[in-house]
């Protein structure tokens, strides 16, 4: 089972690019979500947990997604399963991986189309593995 905080170093993190993305500092985000620069840079710290509210009025601040914060990472797989306590559960089959990136239009495109295929194929591998019958 992850550790609390597992969720939290992903929002953190996130944080912590876009930022850095947008040329943006700690103190102009504080300003900007109307939270405090010291619990701005508690989070930043991973010393803070985040209420719901919290993180909506960041991400808003940040000109995206809550989910994107929550979801997305660039932290690799070993990063994400040492600060989940030794492994992160898997929602994906075998031989498939969330990735995140940032692409040319172009790239985006053709990422998208690759998407809809594996998806695809996971639901039809999906729906195979519930009609086959117990052993």
């Amino acid at each position: 089972m992850p550790r609390p905080f597992f969720y939290s170093q992903i929002f953190f993190t996130n944080i912590l690019r876009l930022l850095d993305e947008r040329g943006m500092t700690q103190k102009q985000l504080a300003e900007q979500s109307g939270i405090s620069r010291s619990y701005i840079s508690n989070l930043s710290k991973g010393q803070a947990n985040p209420s719901l509210r919290s993180m909506e009025a960041i991400a808003k601040a940040l000109d995206t997604n809550l989910s994107t914060l929550l979801e997305l990472t660039d932290l690799d797989s070993l990063d994400l399963d040492e600060l989940a306590g030794g492994s992160t559960s898997r929602n994906l089959p075998e031989d498939f991986e969330r990735v995140s990136a940032v692409l040319t239009s172009y790239q985006a495109f053709l990422v998208k189309e690759w998407d809809e295929v594996a998806r695809k194929r996971i639901k039809e591998a999906e729906a195979q593995k519930r009609n086959k019958p117990f052993k």
